[in-house]
C-alpha cells in the first residue's frame, strides 16, 4: 500500500508522487472546514499521539502495516 498526496487540477487528480500504471487507487477528498467531536478520553489519546510524532517518536510505514495485520 502506498499513500499519496495530490491535487485536483482541471477536474483531475494530480499526485505529487507516481503509481504504477493501471494502479487501483481510492481518492478521500477534504471538505472545507471538516470538524469533527471526541469526547476528553479520545482527545486526550489524540493530542499525544500529535505529541510523540513532533518528537520524532514514529516508525516506519512498512512496520506499521506489518504490526496491523499481525493482528488480524
Amino acid at each position: 500500500m502506498q499513500i499519496a498526496s495530490g491535487k485536483v487540477v482541471d477536474g483531475r487528480v494530480e499526485l505529487d508522487a507516481e503509481l504504477p500504471e493501471g494502479a487501483s487507487v481510492t481518492v478521500i477528498a477534504r471538505e472545507g472546514d471538516e470538524t469533527f467531536e471526541a469526547d476528553p478520553a479520545t482527545e486526550k489519546v489524540l493530542l499525544e499521539a500529535i505529541a510523540q510524532c513532533k518528537r520524532g517518536e514514529t516508525i516506519p510505514m512498512k512496520q506499521l502495516l506489518s504490526e496491523l495485520r499481525s493482528r488480524e
